[in-house]
C-alpha cells in the first residue's frame, strides 16, 4: 500500500497535477503540519469517504505520500524528504510558512 518510488523517478507533472485539486492540497498540508502520521479517517475534511480514498490514491501513485498499515489503520505520512531530494523548495512554495 506504500508508495516506494525513489525521488529520481518522481515526475514533476504528477506530482503539480496531485496538488492541483485542493482537497489533496489540504490534505498534503494537514500531513506537514502533523509531526506524526495520520490515519485515514482522521483528516479534517467534509470530503466523502470514496472520494477521501480516490484522493489518497492520486497522492500515493504521484509520490506525495506514503501509506501503510498499523493495528488495523491506514497511516499516511508525506514523503518530503523524497520530495525535497526530487524538487529543491517545492513543498516549501507551496505550503504556508510554519
Amino acid at each position: 500500500m506504500t508508495s516506494t518510488k525513489p525521488p529520481a523517478q518522481l515526475e514533476v507533472i504528477t506530482v503539480l497535477r496531485a496538488l492541483a485539486d485542493p482537497v489533496r492540497l489540504d490534505l498534503v498540508r494537514q500531513l506537514a503540519s502533523s509531526a506524526a502520521p495520520i490515519a485515514c479517517g482522521r483528516f479534517d475534511t467534509r470530503v466523502a469517504k470514496n472520494t477521501l480514498s480516490h484522493h489518497f490514491k492520486t497522492l500515493r501513485e504521484a509520490g506525495v505520500i506514503a501509506t501503510h498499515r498499523e493495528s488495523g489503520l491506514a497511516l499516511n505520512v508525506l514523503r518530503e524528504e523524497e520530495l525535497d531530494a526530487a524538487f529543491p523548495g517545492l513543498l516549501k512554495a507551496i505550503l504556508p510558512a510554519s
